[in-house]
């Protein structure tokens, strides 16, 4: 599992060589930067898959600490990755699908005069996107989730010189953002019952410390469909979709067709056994 943090260190480390060096780099250098650390994301993505399948059953959740984010009082998230069947899958569509998507985008963002900076900021999402779905703590999956909006956001309105494409970033921001305050609302009601924002540790003592229906929990996940909702374009918080196609074709493709929009259902995904416990929000 060595492998699995590299999936998006590779991403996130072209994204701050291409930033920080794009008055400098070429079209040539950046295309190969761009593309290149997600075609070895992609394949570290593929060992670690590989290596997990064959030593481990499908329901096998593999934890990778890396160290201790922050200590605040009793309160130490970790920055720490974990493994399992459902990770796999995402881990498959993002890398699988970004890399192609990537190789797409350095043809048809050829001759741009901004190529490194367009490639810095999709090297980005796709990190960002990776470590929501990789984290092991809730928190962590926040920085992932914040991530992604803020990379929509310079994605979207990457032509701001155009102003319609301005608003379409905003809109799509301050949209999203609603959304993010219900998940925000959520995460602080889940860690005052459990005392922690591991989600491992929330899904397996879940039924300990909540009775079927209980209010409390009721409210927590009814906030979570909202940042679901929002993140994934749902009714009524769907309206920043349309505006969003202000972005160069690649960026459409992905954050529409493979992988923002699907973080709301990784969430739900994720968090099931809470929803398996408040029937009526699940429905």
């Amino acid at each position: 599992m060595s492998f699995l943090a590299l999936t998006f260190i590779f991403p996130a480390l072209s994204a701050l060589i291409l930033a920080f060096g794009r008055g400098r780099l070429n079209e040539e250098a950046a295309k190969y930067l761009g593309v290149g650390s997600m075609g070895l994301s992609a394949l570290c993505a593929l060992i670690a898959s590989v290596s997990y399948l064959t030593t481990h059953e499908p329901s096998t959740v593999i934890n990778v600490p890396l160290w201790t984010w922050m200590q605040i009082g009793d309160f130490s998230p970790a920055f720490g990755l974990s493994f399992d069947g459902l990770a796999l899958t995402m881990l498959g569509v993002i890398t699988g699908v970004g890399f192609l998507i990537h190789l797409f985008a350095s043809w048809y963002m050829k001759g741009d005069a901004t190529f490194a900076r367009f490639f810095s900021y999709m090297n980005l999402f796709v990190a960002s996107m990776l470590l929501l779905v990789l984290s092991d703590n809730l928190l962590l999956m926040y920085l992932g989730w914040e991530g992604v909006g803020i990379c929509s956001y310079l994605l979207i309105g990457y032509y701001y010189d155009n102003r319609a494409n301005g608003r379409a970033a905003i809109k799509a921001f301050t949209v999203t953002r609603v959304g993010d305050v219900f998940l925000a609302f959520g995460l602080f009601l889940l860690f005052r019952e459990f005392g922690t924002l591991d989600i491992q540790t929330i899904i397996q003592t879940a039924p300990q410390v909540f009775s079927e229906n209980d209010p409390t929990l009721k409210l927590a996940t009814m906030m979570l469909v909202g940042g679901a909702m929002g993140k994934s374009a749902q009714i009524p918080l769907h309206t920043w979709l349309a505006d969003a196609m202000a972005g160069p074709t690649p960026v459409s493709a992905l954050i529409h067709a493979a992988t923002m929009v699907t973080a709301g259902v990784y969430l739900i995904a994720r968090l099931h056994p809470l929803f398996v416990l408040t029937p009526g929000i699940l429905l």
